[in-house]
């Protein structure tokens, strides 16, 4: 700790973090991410390896009477070749648990993807930026800065105009979820307004969010991470980007969910475990994939294009993949009363898609982040869900 013209500079340790599973130390400072060493050397392509060191539901934790606050990053910022850069990621900062403000950093490494289908890119190094956060409440708090969710954020130090302190272990449960873009905040409208950082508010619990984009596939090292992760509540959202993908047909599904359950169980063999499948996507409820980009007068849309008739023959969609899940937790529930399952229709369904259209096609906005929350927090969370605190 350094003291400067009344700032008193920290240096981010991982016991200020929060919602991760590992820190990497970089040139600059420490990165955080979502999957192990073991997970990442087994990674195998570069949306994954991405996806994960985007740090959806990360957070900077530390208690202070500062009413100034500043932290320095090196975020590395993803653009398409021939298209706008998208705004930079938000920082939020949250006062004993209420948003009280918001914040971006310029600058930084900017990854710039020439090829939408291989994913090939170029890295142009950027320098690091400040989040500036100014007029917080008077008084002794708890503050958490949520890191962008759509940027890799490696942290370097903190300045505040007061001391800091760690923060004790709050003694909330640690609900540890794993799903797709969806999960992992695509849309959102800052990192903690995704659908599940939102829900874990309601249920006042602490998230530990292994959403990844395009990367929910049933991948063994994800369950072995999940296995090894401490959690008192367990959710796996699948199915969007199996069928998306195209991955694989229902002969292997089934299997591949068993075996993903089962390694989770090894770790956690009475933890209550939701499977949830698939929310409403009209361009994937009938038809399998892959799913193919298009973009219209600069606007990103997604549309599935394999053949419906095919589904006799293996072909995965959403709806065989409703079923199929139905199927396997009805079977596993009879020896094991701690597992459960959640319709993904029932989280966001026709009467959702009818107020909050996907923009894409595929993903929610803002406004369909909350409405899946809302419902997440009554469904599981609430009286009679699998997450609901019982008397001990």
């Amino acid at each position: 700790m350094t003291f400067e013209h009344g700032w008193i500079t920290t240096p981010v340790t991982a016991d200020m973090l929060r919602g991760h599973l590992e820190v990497e130390a970089t040139a600059h400072g420490l990165l955080p991410h979502r999957l192990p060493a073991r997970a990442r050397r087994q990674i195998p392509d570069d949306q994954l390896a991405v996806a994960e060191a985007q740090p959806s539901g990360v957070r900077v934790v530390f208690r202070t009477r500062a009413t100034a606050v500043e932290l320095d990053t090196l975020p590395t910022k993803r653009v398409y070749q021939g298209f706008p850069p998208p705004p930079d990621g938000v920082y939020d900062l949250l006062v004993d648990g209420t948003p009280a403000a918001q914040a971006t950093v310029t600058g930084g490494n900017v990854r710039t993807i020439t090829d939408m289908f291989t994913q090939a890119f170029e890295l142009t190094p950027g320098p690091p930026g400040t989040a500036r956060f100014t007029d917080l409440p008077a008084g002794e708090k708890d503050v958490e800065i949520w890191l962008p969710h759509t940027e890799v954020t490696e942290v370097i130090a903190l300045r505040t105009d007061a001391p800091v302190e760690p923060v004790p272990d709050s003694g909330r449960r640690v609900w540890l979820h794993h799903g797709s873009s969806i999960s992992h905040g695509s849309n959102a409208a800052s990192p903690a307004a995704t659908w599940p950082a939102l829900a874990a508010a309601d249920g006042a619990v602490d998230l530990v969010n292994l959403g990844f984009s395009g990367s929910a596939l049933l991948d063994p090292f994800t369950a072995r991470a999940m296995r090894d992760t401490p959690a008192d509540l367990i959710s796996v959202k699948i199915g969007i980007n199996v069928v998306n993908a195209d991955v694989m047909r229902l002969r292997a599904f089934a299997p591949a969910v068993h075996g993903f359950l089962d390694t989770i169980r090894e770790g956690h063999p009475r933890t209550p475990l939701l499977v949830v499948s698939p929310i409403l996507c009209p361009v994937q409820e009938d038809t399998p994939g892959p799913l193919a980009p298009e973009f219209a007068d600069g606007t990103l849309r997604f549309r599935a294009t394999g053949d419906p008739a095919e589904r006799a023959f293996g072909r995965l969609t959403l709806n065989v993949i409703r079923d199929e899940l139905a199927r396997i937790v009805a079977e596993r529930a009879a020896d094991d009363p701690h597992v459960h399952y959640l319709e993904g229709r029932d989280l966001y369904g026709e009467k959702d898609y009818a107020e909050f259209p996907l923009p894409d096609e595929i993903h929610p906005d803002p406004a369909g982040h909350r409405r899946i929350a809302e419902n997440f927090a009554r469904l599981a969370f609430g009286d009679g869900g699998a997450f609901a605190v019982t008397a001990a």
